[in-house]
């Protein structure tokens, strides 16, 4: 007996929920009181007796902290479910200022800013509080760490134990409050190493305290300054209290020629920023900015950057990990443009098809990223045997892949919900590489001509026939979009190449 798709989504949210309930050693009952729920109500939902809502999706993300993953896997199965009719509406919204009784603090807003100024970084992060606990709020703690070289972490223990960070040239100020009612903040040293700084930001100073009381609401701002020395080219915030919105924002001088990518990670893997960077010109500097309104516990999002301009700062965030031999690590590369890489459940995941007509804006913005990326590739290597990228590749759990011929000249193939639907007896063994696994080549095994089946935005299906170079790159992206990875077709008794010698030549036929 098989099941639906829909069917399918409810029991990986059913699994999820009851997953976490355990890991976090709570009953049923013990749940539901938590969510504020009837005491035999997440027995029913976990038994499919009961169909989840939003609101018990958020309520049961909120108390587990599950780091989004319950979250996630609700929305995948309501995306499912109502996707089957237009005739079904959605839930009604929900109060998603509920709060499990005792959060405590959380942050409504954070905006964090860096800028690029002579030299120097100038960090600047503005944060509004809410206390929904049931005690004031005395303090705030602070960290701040400095990694010149993340890709060498040895390297930069050794750079940052002969320049250690200080604090006289951080130059820390503080302040809490709004318009006129604005209090310098106080404080106090809790951890000082080379690289790595927390601070106690104190709710109070010379002329006295004021502290954050139950139900009150306020704004912190705090300041630094880092020399470029000992700053690599990466900015991160790692979200420890629960958060509904953050903003990063990144300000350099436009004759740098930045170029901006993020990454997000989380419980389960380190893939791009699920939404695109935005940049404008202000002046003479380059603004880019991203936001989430849903940013998950636990997670981290890191935004790094080169300058591409001859005499701009130099951009230790791209210097590639070491094979050992001194020689760079290709893989680090690709990780640093933002390309998931092997080990990411992501990549072993079937990809979600889109909906078409319905989904076409959709569609067309994932192609828009997957060319992005592609056009990030193609400045830190030469492809000359074609290039393809699926969209599993980038973070995106979609249906489509773009794929560039060897001929520089021919246009991107887009693959939108593509299958294969025939292929040749006639095969041959040719080296494969693969993005999200760079370092390595292997032999497989693939038909010389396939017929493939995909969509266009408006639904309808066309069949398309590629042969040899063209077969085997479009043969690989869909793979991807399956879950599988060439070496999932590799013979048994083939060997991974590390040092593969006909790097630059296209295959022979």
């Amino acid at each position: 007996m098989t099941t639906s798709p829909v069917e399918r989504a409810a029991d990986q949210f059913v699994t999820a929920l009851a997953h976490w309930r355990v890991e976090r050693g709570m009953s049923k009952k013990q749940l539901a009181a938590r969510m504020g729920f009837d005491p035999s109500y997440v027995s029913h939902v976990e038994g499919r007796r009961h169909k989840p809502t939003e609101d018990f999706a958020r309520r049961a993300e909120a108390v587990l902290g599950a780091g989004g993953v319950i979250w996630q896997r609700f929305q995948e199965y309501d995306e499912l479910r109502h996707a089957r009719s237009t005739a079904l509406h959605r839930d009604p919204p929900v109060p998603v200022q509920w709060l499990p009784p005792g959060t405590g603090l959380i942050v409504e807003r954070e905006v964090a800013e860096l800028a690029y100024e002579e030299g120097v970084y100038r960090c600047r992060v503005r944060r509004s509080l809410y206390n929904a606990g049931s005690e004031p709020v005395t303090r705030y703690l602070v960290k701040i760490a400095v990694d010149r070289y993340p890709n060498d972490p040895t390297g930069s223990n050794r750079h940052h134990r002969d320049n250690p960070l200080t604090f006289d040239e951080l130059a820390l100020s503080a302040c809490a409050g709004e318009g006129t009612a604005i209090e310098p903040m106080q404080w106090r040293i809790k951890l000082d190493r080379d690289a790595s700084k927390e601070v106690w930001l104190l709710f109070a100073n010379e002329s006295g305290q004021f502290a954050l009381y139950p139900g009150e609401r306020t704004t912190i701002q705090y300041e630094y300054t880092i020399s470029v020395e000992k700053w690599g080219q990466w900015f991160q915030r790692a979200v420890r209290l629960p958060t509904r919105r953050l903003t990063v924002r990144l300000d350099f001088p436009s004759s740098f020629d930045p170029q901006v990518w993020g990454v997000e990670t989380s419980l389960a893997a380190e893939v791009p920023v699920r939404t695109p960077m935005e940049r404008h010109n202000d002046g003479d500097r380059a603004v880019f900015e991203w936001s989430t309104d849903s940013p998950q516990l636990n997670a981290r999002y890191r935004l790094e950057w080169r300058f591409r301009a001859a005499g701009a700062p130099t951009c230790p965030a791209l210097a590639p990990e070491s094979n050992g031999n001194g020689q760079p690590r290709a893989s680090g590369q690709m990780r640093g443009i933002g390309i998931v890489q092997r080990g990411s459940e992501l990549l072993r995941q079937r990809a979600r098809h889109f909906q078409l007509p319905r989904e076409a804006a959709a569609a067309r913005e994932a192609i828009a990223a997957l060319h992005a990326a592609l056009g990030r590739l193609e400045q830190v290597h030469d492809f000359t045997k074609g290039v393809g990228l699926s969209a599993p590749q980038i973070g995106r759990s979609a249906a489509i892949a773009v794929v560039r011929p060897a001929d520089r000249d021919a246009e991107p193939v887009v693959l939108i919900n593509p299958r294969v639907v025939g292929e040749s007896s006639d095969r041959d063994e040719q080296y494969e590489g693969c993005l999200s696994f760079f370092d390595y080549r292997g032999l497989v095994r693939r038909p010389l001509l396939i017929d493939v089946e995909h969509a266009r935005y408006d639904g309808t299906r066309v069949i398309t026939r590629f042969e040899r170079a063209m077969a085997r790159l479009v043969a690989h992206e869909i793979d991807h979009l399956e879950g599988r990875l060439y070496v999932d077709r590799m013979n048994a008794e083939s060997n991974l190449v590390p040092d593969y010698t006909q790097s630059g030549r296209p295959w022979a036929y």
